[in-house]
């Protein structure tokens, strides 16, 4: 009797055991949220070539859901929303305006964020060592790099007595930006025109009020749609810079920027390391390491600008 119950429930351990290796590995969903301008395609591509080298292939083992605001800032908060309703396992978050939506609309699931700028001052988290709440990753340098593209105006135009600052006013992030310039241009000696892009207002109506008020060049706020914004500067013979380093490649004068696909790849690390069972509030914020000057020697020509050798001898990439 005792050999039949052995046997017996031998038997059903082994079926219970068949059962579970047969039951399919669970897929873990990636929420992706984006402004969508610039475009996001290559550094997309670079965030799922990243998760397939650690081993997470969209469509077998993981799901990437990319939700995008199409350059609509305010539609950012709707789309936190829907990816928190899916219960995506972890969303990862390029800039400012998006990492604060996701954060607003979820405090449990993971956020791994991408060129945040200033998060700490930003209230998204609380130090760079232990961020302490559920976002980590990348963050942005967006402010800091104002001293330093003031200081590459200055060397490129002739005399750049007054440049201005173009900020988004629908980027939590623009007052930062903004000031981070305006006291860049007092160290360097030169005055600063803040000109902001506000809610519904044209973006093509700023041009006509920087011409207005004499500006040189101006430094654009990354958030904006860049590639308009490059058209417009053309159009107006207005040497533009960006922090940003498609800038420079959407038309733009000059662009001074971490590179992005660091970020994408990094953010990719942060994932793998949350599936693995890390808490955000216990992996250290990032920051990034490479930076790249990019200048456009088709748009010098065409608004009239002559770079210096000594600058062009620095660029890290030259667009003709």
């Amino acid at each position: 009797m005792r050999r039949r119950t052995f046997i017996a429930g031998a038997a059903v351990g082994m079926f219970r055991s068949a059962v579970g290796l047969a039951q399919p590995r669970k897929i873990r969903t990636i929420g992706v949220l984006i402004i969508g301008k610039p475009d996001p395609a290559p550094l997309l591509q670079t965030f799922r070539d990243q998760l397939e080298t650690l081993g997470y292939v969209d469509g077998q083992n993981v799901r990437i859901l990319v939700r995008s605001a199409a350059g609509d800032l305010e539609r950012l908060p709707e789309l936190a929303a829907a990816l928190a309703r899916e219960q995506v396992d972890v969303v990862a978050t390029w800039m400012t305006p998006a990492v604060l939506a996701a954060k607003q609309a979820t405090k449990s699931i993971p956020i791994v964020m991408i060129g945040a700028a200033d998060p700490v001052s930003m209230g998204i988290v609380a130090s760079l060592a232990r961020p302490e709440g559920n976002v980590t990753g990348m963050a942005g340098l967006t402010a800091e790099f104002a001293g330093k593209i003031v200081e590459l105006l200055k060397e490129m135009l002739p005399d750049p007595t007054r440049i201005g600052v173009l900020g988004n006013e629908a980027d939590p992030f623009s007052k930062f930006f903004r000031d981070g310039v305006v006291a860049a241009g007092k160290a360097n000696g030169v005055e600063i025109t803040p000109f902001m892009v506000t809610a519904g207002a044209p973006l093509d109506a700023v041009f006509p009020a920087m011409a207005k008020a004499s500006v040189v060049a101006a430094i654009i706020q990354p958030s904006l749609p860049l590639k308009h914004v490059a058209e417009m500067a053309l159009q107006y013979r207005l040497a533009t810079a960006c922090p940003l380093s498609s800038y420079a490649q959407s038309g733009g004068l000059m662009s001074y920027a971490n590179n992005p696909q660091e970020g994408a790849r990094e953010a990719a690390v942060f994932v793998d390391k949350i599936f693995k069972g890390a808490s955000p509030a216990d992996l250290p914020v990032e920051q990034p390491t490479k930076f790249e000057l990019a200048i456009n020697l088709k748009t010098a020509k065409t608004i009239g600008v002559s770079v210096p050798q000594l600058l062009l001898a620095r660029a890290d990439k030259i667009i003709e």
